[in-house]
């Protein structure tokens, strides 16, 4: 038998560290507790806890499966409808504008990480600052392409306030070229965002300090609203040449496990955008080749229909209406979680040390990560009062 030898082996290689989420969502299945509670994985619940298909995509997907004829390849730039169809929703009054561009991604991570690429090409020293906490994936996505990482405060999570101070005096201190990586709305992992004036006061940094601004953009609709929710990045775009945004459908359309994003580009001209366009292709060609289909068709479905359209954005209301009560029934159970009713989206932080949350995980079967972020629809209503009294039977007081 003929072996091979090297200096550098596959069965040399470290263990890598394990992603805290994807190990606690494994956690959650193997506990057979019927009474166990997941406010760890961050997908909307309805409220018997299901994760319903939206009505419009339903029908949607009927309508492909009735008139689909072809399963051939589409190319890099995937469903093109699908893109142009999103930029009125993502870009509003922007969405005439021939200098910013746009193409599928495999979810918003693939957005997220095609933008930063495209950093690391065009301005390897640049900085990329990211407020504290943030999304568990920026930063090795960030890492991962090579570039600094500079952490600033973001959110105080004991005194449950952005530390809007610090993060000025943070960003003033970025250098021309360097990325501020913003979170569009409905903050992961805080529910804590920016109001209008600290949105002008950060538009007004980026400016002043020739920053490139990178919009995670990822839950726009279960906040206050589709355009209210686009309010922040869209004062962004009025105000700076150069932009990247990164979009996701995965949430306000609820079609998680089907990868649905896109990536928006804005240079200072139609021609320099062309250009940035055509290296995002190449290094998607590099990594996916082509984005799978079927989400962005359903979501180009939903939004060619007008019916279909009307539809989604009254489910999507629903959703948003039923975010905001678990959020005033959250507050008004405790008066030490009232806090949580001036927040958005999906998720809240609790003021929990690591050994409570491993308290509640071990006595009540409650799962959440280690950092006290919990996605508040994680359970279904008959459970919110069970919830609350564990986690005030933990924090004492």
């Amino acid at each position: 038998m003929l072996t091979t030898k090297s200096s550098a082996r596959l069965a040399d290689l470290d263990a890598v560290r394990s992603d805290s989420l994807l190990k606690l969502i494994a956690l959650a299945n193997a506990d057979s507790r019927p009474n166990k509670i997941d406010v760890g994985v961050g997908v909307y619940r309805d409220g018997q806890g299901n994760t319903p298909v939206m009505r419009a995509v339903k029908a949607a997907e009927k309508k492909l499966w009735e008139t689909q004829d072809s399963k051939s390849y589409l190319g890099s730039k995937g469903d093109i409808a699908y893109a142009d169809l999103l930029r009125p929703i993502v870009l509003g009054e922007h969405s005439g504008d021939e200098r910013i561009v746009g193409v599928q991604t495999p979810g918003g991570c693939g957005a997220l990480r095609l933008a930063i690429q495209l950093i690391a090409r065009a301005n390897p020293a640049a900085r990329v600052f990211v407020g504290m906490p943030t999304w568990p994936n920026h930063v090795p996505i960030t890492v991962g392409c090579g570039l600094e990482i500079v952490e600033y405060p973001y959110y105080d999570r004991d005194a449950r306030r952005i530390r809007f101070d610090e993060m000025m005096a943070a960003i003033e201190g970025a250098s021309a070229g360097d990325v501020i990586l913003l979170h569009g709305c409905c903050h992961n992992p805080t529910g804590a965002d920016l109001d209008a004036d600290q949105w002008r006061e950060v538009t007004r940094v980026i400016v002043e300090r020739d920053l490139l601004p990178l919009v995670d953009i990822a839950y726009q609709g279960l906040g206050r609203g589709l355009d209210e929710d686009a309010a922040g990045l869209r004062g962004i775009l009025d105000a700076c040449d150069e932009v990247l945004v990164a979009q996701s459908c995965d949430k306000n359309f609820s079609v998680y496990r089907d990868r649905v994003g896109c990536l928006f580009i804005k240079t200072a001209s139609r021609e320099a955008s062309d250009i940035a366009m055509g290296h995002v292709l190449q290094i998607a060609r590099e990594m996916w080749s082509m984005p799978p289909d079927h989400g962005a068709a359903v979501v180009r479905t939903v939004l060619q229909d007008p019916a279909l359209t009307a539809d989604w954005r009254a489910e999507l209301d629903e959703m948003r209406d039923r975010i905001l009560r678990i959020r005033d029934k959250l507050a008004d159970a405790d008066p030490r979680l009232e806090y949580i009713r001036n927040q958005m989206g999906m998720f809240s932080m609790l003021p929990l040390t690591p050994e409570q949350v491993l308290q509640l995980r071990e006595r009540d079967a409650i799962y959440m990560a280690d950092s006290g972020r919990f996605n508040i629809l994680g359970m279904a209503d008959d459970a919110i009062d069970r919830f609350v009294a564990a986690v005030a039977g933990v924090i004492g007081g």
